[in-house]
């Protein structure tokens, strides 16, 4: 089984993947072709994506029974211990200040920092 993801690509890639996998939701892309149609496949996906985004998911024999590749992506495959793991990036904005977030609703102070949240 083989899964294209496509994420801001051009429409004429989205057309041409449709020849050999079946695209069952918008950007979504699955089939079994054999594996030397899919490095094709990947191969023009890569070259044609542009600024767009792609991630190819496929079977294969190890302890996951799946492997993945990505084009372009802020997420990264690591290798941990024989496992495919997702590497995210480290967003400093994203991290808990101890205090509400501005714009935060008063309920939502309440409930999440209590009653010294609103002062």
């Amino acid at each position: 089984m083989t899964v294209i993801v496509l994420t801001n690509c051009p429409p004429g890639l989205r057309g041409f993947l449709t020849r050999w996998l079946l695209e069952i939701s918008a950007g979504v892309f699955i089939g079994n072709p054999s594996a030397r149609v899919r490095d094709a496949l990947w191969d023009e996906v890569r070259q044609y994506a542009g600024q767009g985004r792609a991630l190819l998911a496929h079977t294969t024999n190890n302890e996951q029974s799946f492997t993945f590749r990505t084009h372009d992506h802020a997420w990264h495959p690591v290798d941990h211990e024989g496992l495919t793991l997702i590497r995210r990036p480290h967003d400093r904005s994203q991290q808990a200040t101890g205090g509400p977030k501005p714009g935060w609703s008063k309920a939502s102070k309440r409930r999440r920092f209590g009653r010294r949240a609103q002062q």
